[in-house]
């Protein structure tokens, strides 16, 4: 015999909406700088007895109180402890450089500055998507540009990102025709969000994106695997 049924109505539960709420949450409201020296630490599955060090570009925090390091990352800023794939990467932890001690957490005083400063700034939101805060880029990072994949590419320096409203980082990169004065600083009217220009942007490292520049071979054919769709592809 089943159970008989309850005489309560129903709790009709939209999925959609609860995963928009989570994701809410997941927004980052404030940014800021690593100026110390702390890397990721990551490993690929083509080295697995390796380690490596990337440098941490920013710490965020994000709606549901938790702080992230942030870095430059294929084609967005992304948190660090997110990276998961074995072909291009998984979080290991974070390093110290001058210790060479590991922790899988971010340090307290990010938290503690980061908090302070979201408190002390606190954001009145609204209807409309508006830019919160700027951040200079301090690593180096080139944006690789392209329109159409038969097109030509560009490579560009990033010279910030800018954190809006709703949670969204964008590059600031330059239109070099329009500088009026150099250096090039964040406020200029010259610098524009990286995707308002460009289909598809990449990001990369100095080092790397100097080995691009000078056309290294074993660079660019790599460059081509990574950003070329395949025949297969629709």
């Amino acid at each position: 015999m089943g159970a008989p049924l309850s005489t309560r109505s129903a709790q009709v539960i939209d999925l959609e909406t609860v995963r928009q709420r989570q994701q809410a949450r997941k927004c980052l409201v404030r940014l800021a700088p690593e100026l110390d020296g702390l890397e990721m630490v990551y490993q690929l599955a083509a080295s697995p007895d390796t380690y490596y060090g990337l440098p941490i570009l920013a710490w965020g925090l994000r709606e549901d109180g938790n702080v992230v390091g942030l870095v430059p990352w294929m084609e967005s800023l992304v948190a660090c402890h997110e990276l998961d794939s074995h072909e291009s990467g998984v979080f290991i932890g974070y390093r110290d450089p001058e210790t060479d001690e590991i922790f899988d957490l971010p340090p307290d005083h990010k938290y503690d500055e980061l908090t302070a400063a979201a408190s002390y700034f606190e954001y009145e939101s609204s209807g409309d998507i508006t830019l919160i805060q700027q951040l200079p880029d301090t690593l180096g990072t080139h944006a690789l540009c392209m329109n159409h994949p038969n097109a030509p590419w560009y490579m560009k320096p990033v010279y910030g990102w800018r954190l809006y409203s709703d949670g969204n980082i964008e590059a600031v990169l330059a239109d070099e025709q329009k500088a009026t004065m150099t250096p090039i600083l964040l406020g200029d009217a010259c610098l524009y969000d990286a995707h308002s220009q460009h289909q598809t942007v990449y990001f990369f490292q100095r080092h790397i994106a100097n080995r691009i520049l000078e056309e290294d071979p074993a660079t660019l054919e790599a460059l081509a695997m990574m950003v070329v769709p395949s025949s297969d592809s629709p």
